[in-house]
C-alpha cells in the first residue's frame, strides 16, 4: 500500500502520479553536489540515462539540467541553430507551435508543416520541403500533450537522410520518452528533449536531453558562441562528462534531491525490458481507447496510428462542457486535464495514463478513472453509452 497521503489521482499528461520510492528519494539528506556521494549517483543516472534512450554510441551526449521541459526548446534553439538559419518544424499542435515560437526567439528562420487538427505532416510534404530548401535542423514532437497526436519517427528519420542527409533531427519526447519506443542510435537522430514529469516518473524540475555526435559537432562548429549562458551546451558539456566519469565538477548547482529521485526512477524503469514497458503502455492505452470509442466519443487523433499511448485527448459529447465534467471526476478522485489546443480548448479533454499508474495495476488508478469517466457522463446528463457501429 502507498505511504503518501490519500489525494485524487494525478491522470493528466503530466506531471504524474509517483511511485512511493522515487518521492522518498526526495527527501534525501542535504550533501555537496560535488562530494562523492552525489558524484557518483549524478554519473550512475548519466549512464542509465543511455539505457534509456538506446544509444551506446560513446559520441552521443546526455544532460539533465535543472527547469522543465521547455528548456530543452531553448536548448535546440541556443545552441544547433545560428540567426537566419532554416528550421523545418512539423506542427501536430500547441507544443509544437511552441517550439515553432522559440526558435524564432534565437533567431532561426522557420517553416511550420501545420497538420489539421488531430492529423500530422505527411511523408510526401515533408519531402517536398526538404527537397525545396536546405534546413539546418528537423524538429518533430513525439507526442503533441495538445492532441495526443503520435508521430512516427523511423521512417521520418530515413526520409530526412535520404532527402536532406545534413539536416539534424530533433525530436521533443517530453510526453513520449519511457512511454512510446526511441532507439536512438537504431533510427539515427540527432537529439531527444524531454523532463523528468512524466513518464519518467520524476517530480518537475529536470530538463533531460541526449544529442548525437553529429549534433555536439554541429555545437562546436558554430560560427558565433551559443546565445544562451545558463543554456549553453558548451558550459554543460565538460561538466556532464565529468559527472558520467565520477569526477566533481561544476558550472551551477543542480537539484541533488531531484537527482536522486531521477536516479530511483530510472533504477526502477530499467529493472524490466523496455519492449515490456511500451508494450504494457500500449495495453492500457488500447483498453482505455475501447472504453472511449464504446461510450461512443471520438478521439482528437483520428488515426489509430496516430494516437499516443501514454494519453488519450477526446472529445467531449454534445451538450457536455469540461468545466462540468472536470469537477465532477475531481470529486470521485481522478484529475483529468482540459483541452489546450488553441482551435478547440473547449471542446475536448485529456486523460494521461503513462508511469507507474500504468506499470502497477494493483493501484487501480486506471480503473477508478474509466469508471469515474463513465458515471460522470452519466451525471452530466449523457446518455450515450452503446459501442459505436
Amino acid at each position: 500500500m502507498s505511504t503518501q497521503p490519500e489525494h485524487p489521482t494525478l491522470l493528466i499528461p503530466g506531471p504524474i502520479e509517483f511511485d512511493d520510492a522515487v518521492l522518498q528519494s526526495m527527501s534525501h539528506f542535504s550533501e555537496s553536489h560535488v562530494g562523492p556521494g552525489f558524484v557518483s549517483t549524478f554519473g550512475e543516472t548519466l549512464s542509465m540515462l543511455r539505457k534509456l534512450f538506446q544509444t551506446t554510441n560513446p559520441a552521443s551526449q546526455p544532460f539533465v539540467i535543472s527547469g522543465s521541459g521547455t528548456l530543452g526548446w531553448d536548448l535546440v534553439a541556443a545552441n544547433l541553430v545560428e540567426p537566419g538559419e532554416d528550421v523545418l518544424v512539423l506542427s501536430t499542435g500547441y507544443f509544437s507551435d511552441g517550439f515553432a515560437d522559440c526558435l524564432r526567439v534565437y533567431g532561426a528562420q522557420v517553416t511550420e508543416l501545420k497538420a489539421p487538427v488531430g492529423g500530422r505532416p505527411q511523408l510526401p510534404e515533408i519531402e517536398k520541403a526538404l527537397s525545396e530548401k536546405r534546413y539546418k535542423v528537423l524538429t518533430v514532437t513525439h507526442v503533441d500533450t495538445s492532441t495526443g497526436v503520435l508521430s512516427e519517427l523511423q521512417k521520418l528519420s530515413d526520409l530526412v537522410h535520404r532527402v536532406s542527409p545534413d539536416t539534424l533531427i530533433i525530436v521533443d519526447g517530453v510526453c513520449s520518452v519511457a512511454c512510446e519506443e526511441i532507439a536512438f542510435d537504431d533510427w539515427k537522430l540527432d537529439g531527444v528533449v524531454t523532463a523528468s514529469q512524466k513518464a519518467i516518473g520524476c517530480p518537475a524540475g529536470l530538463s533531460i536531453s541526449m544529442f548525437s555526435g553529429r549534433a555536439m559537432e554541429a555545437l562546436q562548429k558554430r560560427k558565433a558562441p551559443p546565445a544562451s549562458y545558463f543554456g549553453s551546451l558548451k558550459n554543460w558539456t565538460p561538466i556532464m562528462q565529468n559527472y558520467e566519469a565520477r569526477k566533481p565538477s561544476y558550472f551551477a548547482t543542480p537539484s541533488p534531491q531531484l537527482i536522486h529521485a531521477l536516479h530511483t526512477a530510472l533504477c526502477q524503469i530499467l529493472s524490466k525490458p523496455l519492449a515490456a514497458r511500451f508494450a504494457r503502455h500500449k495495453e492500457v492505452s488500447d483498453k482505455i481507447k475501447s472504453v472511449v470509442a464504446e461510450l461512443g466519443l471520438r478521439q482528437i487523433a483520428g488515426d489509430p496510428n496516430d494516437q499516443a499511448h501514454g494519453m488519450t485527448a477526446f472529445y467531449l459529447p454534445e451538450g457536455v462542457q469540461a468545466a462540468e465534467l472536470l469537477p465532477k471526476l475531481a470529486k470521485k478522485g481522478v484529475i483529468f486535464a482540459g483541452g489546450i489546443h488553441r482551435e478547440i480548448a473547449p471542446k475536448y479533454v485529456r486523460f494521461g495514463h503513462m508511469g507507474v499508474s500504468v506499470t502497477d495495476p494493483s493501484r487501480g488508478d486506471i480503473d477508478r478513472a474509466i469508471e469515474a469517466l463513465r458515471s460522470g457522463l452519466l451525471e452530466c446528463g449523457y446518455q450515450q453509452v452503446q459501442k459505436q457501429t
